[in-house]
């Protein structure tokens, strides 16, 4: 009988020496096994939409000889501009910013300074397609350079909550399905991260706007926003049991 608690009590000992060794190397953050059965995956949700935001850039440019004459010739096209531009604005339907506006030295083939060259640019832009377009082509001092489309605050967020549950979903299913055809009942999760993507696209110039003629000042631009699409990605892992 003693021999036998003497083996308990050593069998004891051993078992409570193999916890604490563990503990230590944890602590010293030296590697321990690698978990078992633990799945990596991820998922996407995609949402297309409408774009909601136009936003049209007029420029205008000068060169010459003298700085202070060109930056006065490029301040009172901006500022006629403005005029006609805050007059058409208001809020939430059409909004007004001034852009690039600067001086810059012009030089010859053998580097010699030949004179400046400025610009001067103004942006409309807002959810009021027919308002901006209008205002533009009411613009004679700058013309159009290029035109954009952007997604609202608004409909970003509700389009990114879409694809974020879409993506959360799928993820959940995928997990799921995998767990069974590995021959477990469940998962649990252990870690994920979520990911956005717009692929939306980026503000392009347009062809007709870059040969509007002034024959044809005054007309409103024709424009048509196309679509866009809102992807979230939702990676991680799970133990499978």
């Amino acid at each position: 009988m003693t021999k036998i608690r003497s083996l308990s009590a050593v069998r004891i000992l051993a078992t409570v020496a193999l916890l604490g060794a563990a503990t230590v190397l944890r602590a010293q953050g030296l590697p321990l096994a690698p978990p078992q059965n633990v799945l990596q995956l991820a998922a996407t949700g995609t949402v297309e939409v409408q774009q909601d935001i136009l936003s049209i850039a007029v420029t205008t440019s000068r060169e010459g000889t003298d700085p202070v004459v060109l930056q006065e010739q490029l301040k009172k096209a901006l500022d006629a501009a403005l005029v006609i531009a805050r007059a058409a604005a208001q809020p939430d339907r059409m909004e007004v910013r001034t852009g690039q506006f600067g001086l810059w030295p012009r030089h010859l083939q053998d580097g010699r300074m030949n004179g400046w060259h400025g610009t001067a640019e103004l942006v409309l832009e807002g959810r009021d397609f027919p308002r901006i377009t209008q205002a533009a082509a009411r613009i004679q001092t700058l013309t159009v350079a290029r035109v954009g489309y952007d997604l609202s605050r608004e409909q970003r967020a509700k389009v990114e909550r879409e694809a974020q549950s879409l993506a959360i979903e799928r993820f959940k299913g995928k997990a799921g399905d995998l767990a069974r055809e590995f021959g477990f009942s469940t998962y649990a999760l252990r870690e994920v991260a979520v990911n956005l993507n717009d692929q939306g696209f980026a503000p392009r110039r347009s062809a007709m706007a870059a040969a509007v003629s002034r024959e044809a000042a005054g007309m409103p631009l024709p424009v048509e926003a196309g679509k866009t699409a809102v992807t979230v990605t939702v990676s991680g892992s799970v133990q499978l049991r």
